[in-house]
């Protein structure tokens, strides 16, 4: 018979909004057990895809730069090379470094960590199957929770006739650990994770071929930033099949043929790797919903919620990837304290109206609230302002003029309804943005807010004033 141990809250999953939570619920006075599969926390963002992806988009950033960039500032570096194997171990040593912190974090709030497979077997209880050595024998514990909180995120999509094989087709998972630079990287999905990956690949050496079936790449942008990005990618040399669906790969020695309906009609396409990047679905395998009879969505997987986060069963709750919404972990993180505080009687609450999202590709593209086309489908009467990055002395000094920030404003009341920004560190400036929407600011409040010379975010500054028809450098 498997031990009972008794908790306030047991938490599955040590991704950004499990850890989270753990964490709030232990300052709260809880006692909290936090359940991780893998043998290291912070679950799929810190180690197989937020941070990876960016300590490899940062290496290849710098690596393009000495290439590319550096004889402009007057450096010279001779031959420049690339030594994979060291961008790959430091990409490594970040993730460890970081997913150690969630390790000390945990255990200094005294949160019991369990390393094993969790399944729900009651409304307040989950059996786990513990990870232990090879010389031992697994071992099975019985958690009893006044509360549970699933927050085991999600997993990439694979297509029919497209399955990974881990080497030939690949998901993000393994595209953050080639071995070599592809000669020629097909990316099935003009998403986010694609276009940055993707971004690594190409400034690595790679050709690199998004397939994509919609007529434009990141549909959830606004439309003007879309299209500036795509045309700065493809000068870049990322190349784009767009309106096209793969109908299927076979794999042929070292590289793969994708089979393809063009608006043309059938085409094909050689390359060494090709990167499946269409989505993700709630990891829910396993976790045995079906021993409780937890409604989920029946097209996407997701758990159904209440604004408290609380499932149909009262007792348990889910956050992040698992119900509906943007797959960020930003949002995890924020549902993450919510939950808690709901659990405990406090009124926690996340405005999903500001919550931003971050594409990282050279230059960044940065966004909150609604989009130039999200506002005309609503019929919100609505006002534009927009500054390009040439205009900022900053981002001259920087070598970096690519792109602009775009404000929207309703038309009668000047509230700040979205900020879109294609340029130099717009994963940073936006974080004024969503404070500015989560204050109901207003465009001039913006615009009157004293900017420091020579910033980036002068260009937020202009842009809000444009919208007022007062740019002071804007035509």
């Amino acid at each position: 018979m498997a031990k009972v141990e008794n908790y306030d809250v047991v938490i599955i999953g040590s991704g950004p909004g499990g850890y989270v939570a753990a964490v709030r619920a232990a300052q709260l006075g809880m006692k909290v057990a936090c359940i991780e599969k893998e043998p290291r926390l912070g679950g799929v963002c810190l180690n197989v895809g937020c941070i990876p992806s960016k300590a490899l988009l940062d290496s290849s950033e710098y690596y393009h730069l000495a290439k590319q960039q550096f004889a402009d500032h007057g450096i010279k570096t001779g031959r420049v090379s690339l030594d994979l194997v060291t961008m790959m171990a430091r990409k490594e040593k970040v993730v460890q470094e970081l997913t150690a912190n969630v390790k000390r974090l945990l255990e200094g709030h005294n949160i019991d960590i369990i390393h094993g497979m969790a399944k729900l077997a009651g409304s307040d209880r989950v059996e786990v199957t513990q990870n232990t050595s090879e010389a031992e024998k697994s071992k099975d514990i019985s958690l009893q929770a006044k509360a549970i909180i699933l927050a085991t995120g999600s997993e990439p999509v694979s297509l029919p006739g497209l399955e990974f094989d881990e080497h030939h087709i690949v998901s993000s998972r393994e595209a953050l650990n080639f071995d070599a630079v592809p000669k020629h990287l097909g990316i099935v999905g003009g998403g986010y994770i694609g276009l940055e990956l993707g971004s690594v690949w190409l400034r690595l050496g790679a050709k690199v071929t998004v397939i994509e079936m919609l007529p434009k790449i990141a549909t959830t942008l606004d439309g003007q930033v879309e299209r500036k990005l795509q045309r700065v990618l493809k000068r870049q040399g990322m190349n784009f099949h767009m309106q096209t669906k793969v109908t299927g790969a076979k794999i042929a020695g070292k590289s793969v043929r994708v089979d393809l309906e063009t608006k043309k009609g059938p085409a094909a396409l050689s390359c060494n790797r090709l990167l499946i990047s269409v989505g993700r679905r709630p990891r829910t395998s396993g976790l045995g919903l079906e021993n409780v009879e937890i409604k989920t969505d029946p097209d996407t997987g997701s758990i159904l919620v209440d604004a408290s986060y609380r499932t149909n069963i009262p007792t348990i709750y889910a956050i992040g990837d698992l119900i509906p919404g943007p797959m960020l972990a930003h949002k995890a993180s924020a549902e993450g304290i919510a939950v808690v505080e709901c659990i405990a009687g406090k009124p926690g609450e996340v405005n999903y109206d500001a919550i931003p999202s971050v594409i990282y590709t050279w230059p960044e593209v940065a966004a909150v609230g609604i989009t130039e086309e999200q506002a005309k489908e609503r019929e919100i009467a609505y006002c534009t302002g927009t500054y390009p990055f040439s205009g900022a002395g900053r981002a001259r000094c920087m070598g970096e003029t690519e792109g602009f920030v775009k404000v929207i404003a309703h038309k009668k009341t000047d509230r700040v309804l979205g900020v879109h920004i294609i340029g130099p560190r717009a994963a940073d400036m936006i974080a004024e943005c969503v404070l500015a929407l989560e204050f109901n600011a207003s465009s001039e409040d913006i615009a009157r807010t004293v900017h420091g010379h020579p910033t980036f975010s002068e260009a937020l500054q202009e842009a809000a004033m444009a919208v007022q028809k007062c740019s002071i450098y804007g035509s």
